[in-house]
């Protein structure tokens, strides 16, 4: 079997942002599943605390997941939604 790598994102919005922030997020989804590598990028919100949100990612390669960061889709969200999100971290990891 396959190790892909995983890669979870984890945004959190102001809680008066968080609409906003969501919008945008959900406009990276369809672009990002049709880009080389992308095999899984599912975007999900914190039943309790709806600014919190999770992007789940499955890359063929860490290459590949480094040119999707490269995106300038990326670079707009980041500019887009700046002063709207509270924390943004990323976790690489591997299926075992």
């Amino acid at each position: 079997m396959s190790k892909h790598l995983i890669f979870v994102a984890k945004i959190e919005a102001k809680p008066d942002k968080f609409e906003f922030v969501k919008s945008e997020l959900q406009k990276l989804v369809s672009p990002t599943l049709k880009e080389p590598g992308c095999i899984q990028y599912d975007l999900h919100q914190d039943i309790e605390n709806p600014a919190l949100f999770l992007l789940y990612e499955s890359w063929e390669s860490r290459e590949l997941w480094q040119q999707h960061t490269r995106n300038p889709r990326l670079g707009e969200f980041m500019k887009t939604t700046e002063g709207a999100v509270v924390s943004f971290t990323i976790n690489e990891m591997t299926r075992l």
